[in-house]
């Protein structure tokens, strides 16, 4: 198994790059289910703000890219049950991604709720104001 940076990942899916993009997708598609690519939760974070920012994808794109990349066999996604979890919600509304994930791994922790000051995270994850 080999870990995968964020860059890689930006390169094969935008594939805009005309000497990183190809690189990325030889080495991505060389990858199989007996040795797969790593991608860290702080890889799928950033690669959602990247796409969303940089590349101005729409929530349902990202979605997408996220779901190939979950189902994959030739990677493996660090608490990719969670990350679903986070989909799930990230797809329902207006939520952020990454607030979705905040909420959701504290979830999973046991925690009661999760507490922020960001309004928006009340409405759309299942989070608790502090007034």
């Amino acid at each position: 198994m080999i870990g995968l940076d964020t860059n890689v990942i930006v390169c094969y899916v935008a594939q805009d790059d005309p000497k990183q993009s190809p690189k990325a997708t030889l080495l991505i598609e060389s990858l199989s289910a007996d040795a797969p690519g790593f991608i860290s939760i702080v890889s799928v974070v950033e690669l959602v703000w990247v796409l969303m920012g940089c590349y101005s994808l729409s929530r349902d794109e990202i979605c997408e890219v996220l779901e190939t990349l979950l189902r994959s066999k030739e990677l493996v996604v660090a608490n990719a049950d969670i990350i679903w979890k986070a989909l799930r919600l990230f797809k329902e509304g207006n939520a952020d991604f990454a607030d979705c994930l905040i909420e959701r791994f504290a979830n999973e922790e046991g925690c009661r709720y999760t507490a922020t000051f960001d309004r928006e995270a009340v409405k759309h994850c299942h989070m608790k104001l502090i007034d």
